[in-house]
């Protein structure tokens, strides 16, 4: 959520912002905002006056009763009422215009960063950098599922009796792999200096409210039958909303984290057959990093976390890019965003393995996290989140360039102590 000085002192700056991000059709909100703005303050400003003469007499009608003017007294005392009476509508109508504009201020974009590439959808996201050489082997490599059925480590027929379409069984070595990777994961952010945490699954409509934009919110969530609970799609939901409704230190800053959590999401719609095995799917495991800095460091931190998921993927020989995402693909609540890709030797192209974004103090506001600084101001900060790892999607671009001719994959030397000193997994068949 954008702060509403924007929106008062420069609505035009706004309807451009929304127009970079392909909305336009919220710019009568902007109108809208400014106008129970008005409104709202108008109230207030009578409110406050009807608040400040009723004190008055109120200390008359005490002078009036000592003198024993009683029916002078009396009299003012019809008055204060009346205007109690009032300043009670005024309050309810007040309420109420504060929530129509919260709603409506929780619906238009953030701002988004002058350097962002101005593009419709995520074909228009610009590539900026490479990271290893993207290999093509002289083999062919099969399909990631069939990879991991050679060493029956993917069972996604008795899933589906269990649970339907968008769930798997892992076994064996591959569900080995699936842990070791997250666990590596965990180790490599906690060696970076982030706060190993395990948060909550679940988590209120309010908290689901403050950390995404409500199209997200429909088209992601999970919500839980007859209670006020969702199942979260990323542990970031939780993390930030850890800080919901707090003034922090701002010694405390910045607050550097990085969570494990099962993550559960609707993936709406049909997306093609080179997601038929477990690219896109319903649950899943990941290691987040989340940072809650001060405004002055996030562009900082966003280059650190970034460059955190290049230098993991490249310590297990995957190669990856740099891809800037367009304003059209950023999410309403962020200012900047990139995706790390990882190549897959198979399609000869590469995918989204990690997603780094800072939303600047959109989160923040809407959570109502903020921190206090040396002179006493309270100030809202910026909030940053980043994929560590997320398996099983990463298991494909590992299997893929760490697979050989003969259909073993070999164990990078930083993951081999998560899989018991092997070197290398042999398929059964």
């Amino acid at each position: 959520m954008i702060d509403i000085k924007l929106i008062r002192e420069n609505p035009e700056l706004v309807k451009e912002n929304n127009k970079k991000k392909f909305q336009e059709h919220k710019n009568s909100l902007v109108d809208e905002i400014r106008e129970k703005d008005v409104v709202l303050r108008e109230i207030q400003t009578e409110n406050d006056g009807l608040k400040s003469e009723c004190n008055k007499m109120s200390k008359q009608i005490g002078v009036l009763m000592q003198d024993k003017k009683t029916s002078d007294a009396e009299e003012l005392k019809k008055k204060v009422t009346e205007m109690k009476e009032k300043i009670v509508s005024l309050e309810e109508k007040e309420i109420t215009l504060r929530e129509e504009i919260k709603n409506k201020m929780m619906m238009i974009p953030n701002i988004i960063a002058d350097d962002v590439p101005i593009g419709e959808d995520d074909s228009k996201n610009v590539e900026e950098q490479v990271f290893g050489e993207p290999i093509v082997p002289d083999f062919e490599i099969p399909y990631h599922s069939d990879i991991m059925a050679s060493f029956n480590g993917l069972d996604k027929d008795a899933a589906g009796r269990v649970s339907g379409n968008g769930f798997y069984y892992l076994m064996g070595d591959i569900a080995r792999l699936h842990s070791a990777v997250l666990a590596y994961a965990r180790d490599f952010m906690i060696e970076k200096g982030f706060t190993y945490c395990i948060p909550p699954f679940m988590i209120h409509g309010d908290a689901v409210n403050g950390v995404m934009s409500f199209e997200e919110k429909d088209a992601m969530m999970y919500k839980i039958e007859g209670e006020d609970l969702y199942l979260i799609g990323t542990s970031e939901h939780s993390m930030i909303a850890k800080f919901k409704d707090q003034i922090l230190k701002e010694s405390e800053l910045p607050i550097t984290m990085t969570s494990y959590s099962p993550c559960f999401r609707k993936e709406v719609g049909a997306h093609g057959i080179e997601e038929r095995g477990v690219y896109r799917i319903h649950q899943f495991e990941k290691q987040e990093m989340v940072v809650i800095c001060k405004p002055e460091e996030s562009d900082s931190w966003y280059e650190k976390m970034w460059n955190y998921s290049v230098e993991l993927f490249r310590t297990l020989d995957i190669p990856v890019r740099k891809l800037i995402c367009c304003s059209g693909d950023l999410a309403d609540l962020k200012y900047r965003s990139c995706d790390i890709e990882a190549w897959s030797p198979r399609q000869q192209k590469y995918f989204e393995v990690c997603s780094c974004s800072n939303l600047t103090d959109a989160q923040a506001r809407r959570l109502g996290i903020r921190y206090k600084t040396s002179d006493g101001e309270k100030v809202f900060a910026h909030t940053l989140n980043n994929t560590v790892i997320a398996p099983p999607r990463m298991l494909i671009a590992f299997l893929e360039n760490n697979l050989e001719s003969d259909g073993s994959v070999l164990i990078p030397k930083v993951l081999q102590p998560y899989m018991g000193g092997k070197e290398k997994l042999i398929p059964n068949k």
